[in-house]
């Protein structure tokens, strides 16, 4: 075979030939196309140019159902979730103040209040932060809170794109999202996790209470509860915290009262009640030193009528609480003609009808 070739290869014919192909046939690829070298697996994209469609992605995890109660116990979990707020005293003048002995936030209508959010282990890529309000009681807590007709009509600068039914707000956060619960209809507002910046153990969300507690139509005085949760990309509840809010025109003074009541009242539990002082012993009743009263008996000699039928009335009562029987008092009425009456100076009176004596 070699034989029959070498005349071939060796003529001036065959270099003819190899100087007519194209230059592009010299060089070998250094590296091969990955469908060339993988011919098993399924090529993404064919010599031919034709586009093969991704395969489909897993499907997220469903989204937990909202309950319509929802939950104010405090759950740290895995992340060790916790809420942290600055110190302001009770001045008047401070726009908001927290009570670490009430876990109550105290807070001007519309002023931002900072809340710092604290985990001890990163929650995963996605994760949210949302907070919703309750009412604190149980014959309301089904109840959306939602703002009072007035301020919700009349709005402000701080409505932005938040819808004016919601109570509560994210400042400064374009990311903040504020949804409408398809089941419970309640109102919430969740924005992105972001980690702590460098030199900082927290981060810090600004929120905007929008209706004062005691507007007519909106809270009315009732209590409300703030419920922070962060949950993770497909809603699962990774933490939660919960604090009572007061919106007042004057948070350090209602602070500073609320704590002082409760005080005195020696705690929301009772644990320090007040010692109850030991019963007074009562004096000796009278009754016992009448049971045996003084046989003897005295008289004496009083000036005036009025003041001798105030002392017989005063001796009437104690025979009277001795047991004894009180002498019959007149009956007050009409006395017949003539009875009780005395002539004065031994003169006889007459009487109508009588015959007057001559003599």
């Amino acid at each position: 075979m070699a034989e029959e070739l070498e005349p071939l290869l060796g003529g001036e014919g065959f270099l003819d030939l190899w100087n007519m192909l194209p230059d592009n046939i010299h060089s070998i690829p250094e590296e091969l196309p990955e469908w060339e070298l993988n011919p098993l697996d399924p090529p993404t994209d064919p010599p031919g140019g034709v586009p093969v469609p991704p395969l489909p992605a897993d499907p997220p995890p469903p989204v937990p159902p909202s309950p319509v109660v929802p939950s104010t116990e405090d759950y740290g979990g895995h992340h060790n979730f916790r809420l942290g707020f600055l110190e302001a005293g009770t001045a008047k003048s401070v726009t908001c103040t927290y009570s670490p002995e009430l876990n109550k936030l105290y807070c001007r209508l519309a002023k931002p209040c900072p809340v710092q959010v604290r985990v001890g282990v990163p929650p995963p890529p996605g994760a949210l932060l949302r907070a919703v309000a309750v009412y604190k009681k149980s014959e309301h807590v089904a109840e959306v809170v939602r703002r009072c007709p007035h301020h919700e009509r009349c709005g402000g600068p701080g409505d932005g794109l938040a819808p004016a039914q919601h109570l509560i707000r994210v400042e400064g956060n374009p990311q903040a999202r504020y949804h409408d619960d398809e089941t419970t209809k309640r109102h919430s507002v969740a924005v992105p996790y972001e980690p702590p910046e460098v030199g900082s153990d927290c981060t810090t969300v600004l929120y905007n209470f929008m209706c004062n507690s005691s507007c007519m139509g909106g809270m009315n005085r009732r209590p409300i509860l703030a419920i922070l949760t962060l949950e993770g990309p497909g809603g699962q509840i990774l933490g939660r915290r919960c604090f009572e809010v007061r919106v007042c025109a004057c948070p350090g003074r209602d602070r500073k009262i609320e704590e002082e009541n409760y005080r005195k009242r020696g705690g929301a539990k009772g644990g320090a009640k007040r010692a109850l002082s030991p019963a007074a012993e009562a004096p000796e009743s009278s009754k016992k030193r009448v049971l045996n009263p003084d046989p003897d008996i005295f008289c004496l000699q009083v000036r005036g009528r009025r003041r001798y039928e105030m002392l017989k009335e005063i001796n009437e009562a104690l025979e009277a609480a001795e047991g004894g029987a009180a002498p019959p008092r007149p009956v007050k009425g009409r006395r017949p003609r003539g009875e009780g009456l005395v002539p004065r100076c031994g003169k006889k009176l007459l009487l109508k009808g009588e015959p007057v004596d001559s003599d």
